[in-house]
């Protein structure tokens, strides 16, 4: 595995860095400290051609600019917490507002614009960074590890592992968007199954009520997903829900989802260690530069698969639980299997 390093740019005073991670077949991953992001993931098709299967951008300047935390680590605590606060031992915590009157993706502290300490591994890279007590809002010193690997076989594996001197929530996950052709022809022709048959209820914010549904006509069960998003010929808003995965009760690794493009062939299985997965089709994507293509992103190209605890998981007695502390460590996994479909 050959992992090689060149300087991006500053950010307030601490250097930036693009790692590539290639593999024998010529198959590599991009990786950056700002954010602990994946900027590009490229991958053959079936006839052999490699393109690059991810919304990023060529430059940091791109990143700094973006809203839409493409390929970023998320934290402190993914997704939504409702009215920007949750209570903790009887202690009620106000977080950064900024969705409506709600917390998004850890407020304006979140970890997509932070710059991390780094290390290079075997097969890999390993990012680092201290939250210090009350960033956004949320308790505790906090210590996160974001450890990507890429193998020979074209698999990607995120390790998310956490300590914190008192006691707080956490939720992690990867903000990458999917393109698997490609090409600026958006996600409508991808094939996508979840392996989940129960959503959680949201509301007109995407904030769950605390009720888990049957999915009903919203499980994705390998439909082309335009086929699922356009309804009477009228493009809408598109997924931005909770699945929650059978055998979640379990901590190995399970599958969570495969994407497929049949025209390039290029396929994605996703398993993680977590109980649900978000599904985000990239409705409200926008970006004010170009990135892979040659206009900025507009909505619908690319679509993100979110490994992660249920959204406002600490306002709902009965979502599995997302409080860590001294002695429990966290400890999270999220794989991606590329490959092409035989």
């Amino acid at each position: 595995m050959n992992v090689s390093r060149q300087e991006w740019g500053e950010y307030f005073g601490r250097k930036i860095y693009l790692f590539k991670i290639e593999n024998a077949a010529g198959a590599y991953i991009e990786l950056t400290n700002y954010g602990a992001t994946l900027v590009s993931a490229v991958v053959p098709d079936k006839a052999g051609n490699f393109e690059n299967v991810v919304l990023g951008y060529s430059s940091l300047t791109g990143y700094i600019a973006d809203e839409c935390y493409l390929g970023a680590t998320i934290g402190r605590f993914a997704n939504r917490i409702g009215n920007a606060t949750f209570t903790l031992d009887g202690l009620t915590y106000h977080l950064d507002v900024n969705d409506g009157k709600h917390s998004n993706h850890g407020g304006y502290a979140g970890f997509n614009t932070r710059a991390f300490d780094y290390a290079v591994t075997e097969n890999g890279i390993s990012f680092s960074l201290q939250s210090n007590d009350g960033d956004g809002g949320f308790p505790g010193n906090l210590e996160l590890v974001v450890t990507y690997a890429w193998t020979e076989d074209n698999e990607l594996k995120i390790t998310y592992q956490a300590t914190s001197n008192q006691k707080t929530i956490a939720n992690f996950t990867n903000h990458a968007y999917f393109n698997l052709s490609g090409k600026a022809d958006g996600i409508f022709d991808h094939g996508l199954k979840v392996y989940a048959d129960k959503i959680l209820d949201v509301d007109a914010a995407y904030l769950p009520t605390g009720l888990i549904n049957e999915a009903g006509d919203r499980a994705l069960n390998g439909e082309v997903l335009g086929e699922k998003i356009n309804r009477n010929g009228v493009i809408i808003n598109g997924y931005n829900h909770c699945f929650v995965l059978q055998n979640n009760d379990a901590n190995e690794l399970k599958k969570a989802a495969l994407l497929i493009d049949n025209a390039s062939g290029r396929r994605v299985e996703v398993l993680t260690s977590y109980p649900s997965i978000v599904v985000y089709t990239g409705g409200y994507l926008e970006s004010k530069i170009p990135g892979n293509y040659p206009r900025p992103y507009q909505p619908f190209d690319g679509l993100s698969l979110e490994c992660q605890y249920y959204p406002d998981s600490p306002n709902h007695a009965g979502f599995p639980s997302t409080v860590m502390g001294p002695g429990n460590k966290y400890h999270e996994v999220i794989v991606y299997k590329f490959g092409v479909v035989a």
